[in-house]
């Protein structure tokens, strides 16, 4: 008779928190089993702004604590994934009858000056009635402040942490969902469902990261008690054609005092979101509204000089933020700070996690095993990420070597795969001497190598994982490109 597995972290969930905790967790030793019932980043942390941030407008709500540790986080995310994250300077455009220029100027102040900025450069004013700002924006719109931030890949930024922890000894489990969760002689004893069947593993501690099902998985280990911790804020975002022709993003106020950012993306096109509504059915339900459709709209209206409508979007995407509940009555101002729930019953533990933001997740990562009593020293601070072994601002450098080592690759394909790969290009790449080297032809630059490589590394069972996770080639690829890609993985499953 087999013996059941043990592990000392048991992990569920595989959005951002869980891929950095099992991260951190294996680069110290510890025997981690990560598992997620879908894949990973396919909720919430593939619907979000796609920002790397302090949050600007959380310093209204007093949270320096919160924008201090976001914006450190800032730098560092952006030394140890170059490849996935990069700066983006935003236009944060004066409207008279809203926040005051001296606010305005005060908050940015502070958002310069609390993170130990290094990288980045400071704010500055601009004159938004020169250049490509003055053709975008309405003519009432004479002056702003420009400012950095960072933009991300929120759900390569996953996968590459569950690609370091498995490099460093992890499990990482897809499609597999946990049913049932005992505790047994100190231990937990924990039921595993995937399409290979059941299985039973047991661990010493559980870490609850299931963002929306949080309170779901609770129940599940605390059996007969139900605590509502969560509060569930869906946020909406749609994508357009390219609404002006320059890098800059933009982030608008609304009269409702929320703000609209809008992103260039993927090239060719807009980013618009988001919004802030309160969800109350399944969160693998959620999708965007008619109303949050033209709220969007709506808010752009206010400042572009071209109006846009709901049916002009080419793509929108809706996810559900699993806050934690304060009981704050506006959604809009509902902490974005993470909250733990430990409970030691009998031995075996179970580390609930509430709220949090991409931007803290490593920090999270640190914080929860300090609070399990986890040994070793914190290490992931400086250890580059998979791909991300190069200066944070040589990625035009590093992408014109690539072009003399594949003279053969379009400029426009090595961008895309350095932005996704980073220097494990060469992991695609080597030993081809021309496209035909790179397999089957799937369209656009996409090949059957690149499909293969997704599938080894990066945990990828399905079409929709590269469309819309690991890449956003989904806007790319016509219908029979995409139909291709369906067929590739057919092939592939019929094949085992």
């Amino acid at each position: 008779m087999s013996q059941t597995p043990e592990y000392d972290l048991l992990i569920i969930g595989g959005g951002i928190n869980g891929a950095g905790i099992a991260r951190d967790a294996a680069g110290r030793g510890l025997k981690v089993l990560l598992v997620e019932m879908n894949d990973l980043a396919s909720h919430t942390s593939s619907a979000s702004t796609k920002l790397i941030h302090g949050g600007l407008r959380y310093l209204e709500h007093m949270e320096f604590r919160l924008v201090r540790e976001s914006l450190i986080e800032r730098e560092r995310i952006l030394r140890i994934a170059p490849h996935i994250v990069w700066p983006m300077r935003f236009v944060l455009p004066h409207d008279k009858g809203l926040r005051p220029k001296w606010l305005l100027r005060l908050g940015l102040f502070l958002y310069d000056n609390l993170g130990g900025r290094k990288l980045l450069p400071a704010t500055k004013t601009v004159n938004l009635r020169e250049g490509a700002h003055a053709r975008t924006l309405e003519d009432r719109l004479v002056s702003g402040f420009e400012y950095s931030d960072c933009w991300v890949e929120d759900a390569r930024l996953v996968a590459l942490n569950c690609m370091d922890a498995a490099e460093r000894g992890a499990r990482i489990a897809t499609r597999t969902k946990c049913t049932g969760l005992t505790r047994e002689n100190g231990q937990w004893c924990a039921t595993l469902s995937s399409d290979s069947g059941e299985e039973t593993v047991r661990a010493k501690t559980v870490v609850n990261a299931a963002g929306p099902w949080v309170d779901e998985v609770l129940g599940k280990a605390k059996k007969g008690t139900h605590k509502d911790h969560v509060r569930l804020v869906q946020g909406s975002h749609l994508v357009f054609p390219k609404l002006f022709d320059h890098d800059k993003a933009y982030i608008f106020q609304n009269k409702d005092n929320r703000i609209v950012f809008a992103v260039p993306y993927e090239q060719d096109f807009t980013l618009v979101g988001t919004t802030d509504v309160l969800w109350e059915d399944d969160p693998a339900k959620v999708t965007i509204s008619d109303a949050e459709k033209q709220y969007l709209c709506d808010a752009l209206n206010e400042y572009l000089r071209v109006d846009v409508t709901p049916d002009q979007a080419v793509w929108d995407y809706s996810g559900v933020r699993p806050l934690y509940d304060d009981h704050k009555s506006d959604n809009s101002t509902v902490t974005r700070d993470y909250v733990f729930d430990l409970d030691e019953a009998d031995g075996a533990r179970v580390l609930s996690i509430f709220g949090g933001k991409i931007t803290t997740y490593r920090k999270l990562a640190e914080h929860a095993l300090e609070k399990l009593g986890v040994g070793g020293k914190g290490w992931t601070a400086d250890e580059p990420l998979p791909g991300g072994d190069f200066g944070p601002m040589q990625f035009e450098e590093l992408l014109g070597e690539f072009q003399e080592q594949y003279p053969w690759a379009h400029k426009r394909m090595l961008r895309r795969l350095l932005r996704a790969y980073g220097t494990r290009v060469h992991n695609l790449l080597d030993g081809a001497t021309s496209v035909n080297g790179l397999g089957e032809h799937i369209g656009g630059d996409l090949y059957a190598r690149e499909l293969e490589y997704l599938c080894e590394q990066e945990f990828v069972r399905t079409a929709d994982d590269v469309l819309w996770r690991r890449s956003k080639l989904g806007l790319h690829l016509d219908e029979g490109a995409k139909t291709k890609v369906a067929a590739w993985f057919a092939n592939r499953e019929s094949a085992r």
